[in-house]
């Protein structure tokens, strides 16, 4: 046998990509702590959080509008199953956490979909999970979004534009029309 043919399978890696957008970006540069360049492992037993504390948060938000720990992700595999998940955890005491549709109070936690979009204040984050196997760590994959994340996944609306020329960029306005007859109270 060659030494490929000896060699270890090589295991695929569980990669979070996640995409940021914040109006102010260009002048606040809130996420100017924030590694886009690379991948970055995180061990399987570590919790990912997201906030303005760097003593605790590995990913910083540098702004005073943000919690000292803004939301946690937990790295798990399923009871029975080889199956990998993420659990997103709302640490902020202040501001909601919008995971799509579902709203997370304080201490809140539900399991993060494959691909959802994830919202406090005027963040949205777009958070894709890349399966893998390897039960040892997981990576992270940062990117920036010079768009709204709302507006590219609502387009094309079929919303109109209201008079004064802003229209809203949260979910429930990415919904068709419902057609009412006239008639009706």
């Amino acid at each position: 046998m060659t030494s490929f043919e000896e060699a270890e399978t090589e295991e695929t890696v569980t990669c979070l990509h996640m995409t940021f957008y914040h109006p102010c970006q260009d002048d606040k540069m809130m996420f100017r702590c924030l590694n886009f360049c690379q991948r970055e492992q995180v061990r399987a037993d570590d919790m990912a959080k997201f906030g303005r504390d760097s003593t605790v948060c590995h990913y910083n938000l540098m702004d005073t509008r943000v919690s000292r720990i803004q939301f946690s992700l937990q790295f798990y595999r399923k009871l029975n199953s080889s199956e990998f998940c993420f659990e997103i955890k709302n640490m902020s005491k202040r501001t909601k956490l919008m995971v799509d549709q579902t709203e997370l109070g304080y201490l809140n936690k539900i399991d993060l979909p494959l691909k959802c979009i994830i919202c406090f204040g005027d963040y949205q984050i777009l958070a894709e999970i890349q399966e893998g196997e390897s039960v040892d760590y997981f990576e992270t994959h940062l990117h920036l979004a010079e768009m709204p994340i709302l507006q590219e996944r609502c387009l094309p609306s079929l919303q109109p534009t209201p008079e004064n020329g802003v229209s809203s960029l949260f979910p429930s306005q990415c919904k068709s029309p419902i057609e009412i007859d006239e008639n009706e109270s």
